[in-house]
């Protein structure tokens, strides 16, 4: 068997992660980010690298901050803005700021520091305009007097926040006191000013020729919700004005169209206890009102781009596990596949001549740069080396108890040997399985030799909007029944054995692992993720919880809630949470966790002993996201499998501190 990448956890963390792409307006230069580990394997450092479009030299690295770099961004004139943190003498590592490279050559140079630091940069592709996001406090007077009480707050060691509206909390950061503005970086000069949290974040896109940005602006109401509008602000003036205003609806992802005369943008619709959303793309020209472009089109646009030529507007949307490429026409409506292969493309970026460059992956093939020529013809850029993989990747197609056909990836190890099979289940729950992981990566688990299921059920993307709809607001209903039928057809391939089974997931994942853990005892293990336990506890006290509220009706939580069930968990379970999860926070796994060894089937001994697990991460949000907390978690789910699975000794890390069993 040959030896690859991940068949050592720290051969596998240590491989580079590429992401972003930005091409220069005259086409001739394109750029992205390379992620690598520093010295202390501790955190991963991205710096800028320079791809030839050609696809004949290697890559070549621009950059070497000690903390990395973000948000590469072209000049007009071909002078390349990242955003980067660089030691000085007073600081080891101060705020994030602007910093330049020249075209012509020579080292950067710093161009804009903020009190807060400087979170992104945007450019015009056709005039001398570039646009900063920066945090301000909210009761500064301007960005002297944001350094004076951000210094005030150090000095005083206070860190408290008085919230006056929701939300309070988002993903893994705590809200305010201080709020996202827009600035003209040659100033610098607010062009957002008392924004409220309306720009936190927001998608935007600034006109060609520097004149305008459009941005995606966050309205109150009714109660705690929110919705997202679109805003013109004026670049000259700071003037801005709501150009779009939609009560039913999400609009986001604003692309500014070559002249400057329309908008694209798409639009999500506000759903119901009832009814699913639905994701449709928009243009608005001045002086008219929105359009639906491709309304028939069963599909969820979820990234927009003009063509350089203004026809059309470039599309990718999630499709049977895949993520393609489109063309719509804005005056026709006609949607054109251009991509046609097994890959997920992002960081779609349109170049002169028809030609586009984006990242795609697969299961496969981690991320990597391409050029996709008017012809269709693909080429793959030079970059990083692309890792071989331990086994092979194949399909599988099932139909549901209802009939309706649900598909599934399945990654099989190298040795021929039917292999204990692990079900793998996405989150979301509106996503699906199209696109490489390093996060959820199943070919470390096929190297240990587990094949692995990656079924897309009810709620998935990529179907169509029945499918989605077929488990909306019925969680427990028909994507149980997709995972089972999915399973049941991975246990009829020959190369696995049906005998050892394993179940797990994160988020919308951990949730159905836990619901099959209250409905099933097929699986001889099951790893929870940052798991949903009691859906009426989970509601109001996730960081985006009007959202939920939607779907989630006292009657919707009652049927579908898992903890209803923990007396008819049997299974050993794992659960894995981070403190720092607001998404999912961490009361649903310290609630699970003591339900599981006082109520489950499988209840602690006198002795308090149980086959049960509590992996605690105080430092990490809803993803592992640290290389030596990754390591832990592959190790401490893999010897938890070892044990349950395959009826071996458990080997847990040392660093953990605590014994294996035998």
């Amino acid at each position: 068997m040959t030896a690859t990448a991940f068949d050592d956890l720290d051969d596998y963390l240590a491989l580079p992660r590429v992401s972003g792409l930005a091409v220069s307006a005259d086409g001739s230069r394109l750029v992205t980010m390379v992620a690598e580990l520093d010295d202390k394997r501790a955190e991963y450092v991205s710096a800028v690298w320079e791809v030839d479009p050609a696809g004949r030299a290697p890559a070549r690295r621009l950059t070497r901050g000690a903390h990395g770099e973000s948000s590469p961004a072209f000049t007009a004139d071909g002078d390349l803005l990242f955003v980067s943190s660089r030691p000085t003498s007073d600081d080891d590592r101060p705020p994030a700021s602007l910093w330049r490279l020249p075209a012509a050559g020579g080292e950067a140079v710093e161009v804009l520091s903020m009190p807060g630091g400087v979170t992104a940069v945007r450019t015009a592709r056709g005039a001398d305009a570039a646009v900063v996001a920066a945090p301000l406090l909210a009761s500064a007077d301007g960005v002297d007097g944001d350094r004076r009480l951000r210094d005030l707050r150090k000095d005083a060691k206070v860190t408290a926040i008085l919230h006056d509206g929701f939300p309070v909390r988002f993903w893994d950061k705590d809200l305010g006191p201080d709020q996202p503005h827009f600035f003209d970086a040659s100033g610098p000069r607010d062009l957002t000013p008392n924004p409220g949290g309306a720009l936190r974040e927001a998608g935007f896109d600034i006109s060609a020729d520097g004149r305008f940005l459009v941005t995606t602006w966050r309205v109150p109401g009714p109660g705690p919700a929110q919705r997202s509008v679109l805003v013109r602000v004026e670049l000259a003036s700071g003037e801005r004005s709501v150009i779009a205003d939609d009560p039913d609806a999400d609009l986001g992802n604003p692309a500014i169209s070559p002249d400057g005369a329309a908008v694209a943008f798409t639009r999500e619709t506000i759903s119901t206890p009832e009814r699913a959303p639905r994701t449709t793309l928009q243009c608005l020209r001045s002086g008219e009102k929105p359009v639906t472009l491709a309304e028939d089109w069963d599909r969820w646009p979820s990234s927009v781009t003009w063509s350089r030529d203004g026809a059309t507007l470039i599309v990718t949307a999630d499709q049977a596990g895949r993520i393609p490429i489109f063309a719509v026409d804005t005056a026709t409506s006609g949607v054109t596949q251009l991509t046609d292969d097994d890959f997920g493309y992002t960081d779609v970026v349109a170049a002169p001549g028809g030609v586009l460059y984006a990242l795609r992956s697969s299961y496969a093939t981690p991320p990597h740069p391409v050029r996709i020529d008017p012809d269709g013809a693909i080429t793959v850029l030079p970059c990083t080396e692309l890792p071989t993989l331990p086994g092979t990747l194949t399909e599988l197609d099932v139909a549901a108890a209802d009939g309706t056909a649900v598909r599934s990836w399945l990654v099989l190890p190298e040795d021929t040997a039917p292999a204990p099979l692990l079900l793998w289940i996405h989150g979301g729950p509106l996503g699906s399985w199209n696109s490489w992981s390093w996060r959820w990566n199943p070919w470390l688990m096929a190297a240990k030799g587990y094949a692995v299921l990656l079924p897309d059920p009810a709620l998935s993307t990529g179907y169509g909007q029945a499918f989605i709809q077929r488990g909306w607001g019925a969680w427990g209903g028909p994507p149980f029944e997709d995972l089972m039928a999915a399973v049941d057809a991975a246990c009829g391939h020959p190369r696995v054995d049906a005998t050892r089974t394993a179940a797990m997931g994160g988020s919308f994942g951990g949730y159905m692992a836990n619901w099959v853990a209250g409905h099933t005892d097929r699986f001889a293990a099951i790893v929870s993720h940052a798991s949903l336990w009691a859906l009426d506890q989970f509601g109001p006290t996730t960081d985006v919880a009007y959202y939920w509220r939607r779907e989630m009706t006292p009657q919707m939580t009652a049927a579908h809630s898992p903890h209803r069930f923990v007396e008819r968990i049997t299974t050993p379970m794992l659960i894995i949470h981070g403190d720092k999860d607001y998404r999912v926070p961490i009361g649903e796994a310290l609630r699970l966790w003591y339900e599981l060894l006082a109520q489950s089937g499988l209840p602690a001994a006198d002795d308090g002993t149980s086959p049960h697990r509590f992996l605690y991460f105080p430092s990490e949000h809803h993803w592992v996201l640290a290389p030596q907390h990754t390591k832990i978690w592959y190790q401490v789910v893999l010897a938890f499998l070892a044990e349950h699975v395959r009826g071996e000794t458990a080997e847990l890390p040392e660093v953990l501190g605590v014994a294996s069993r035998s």
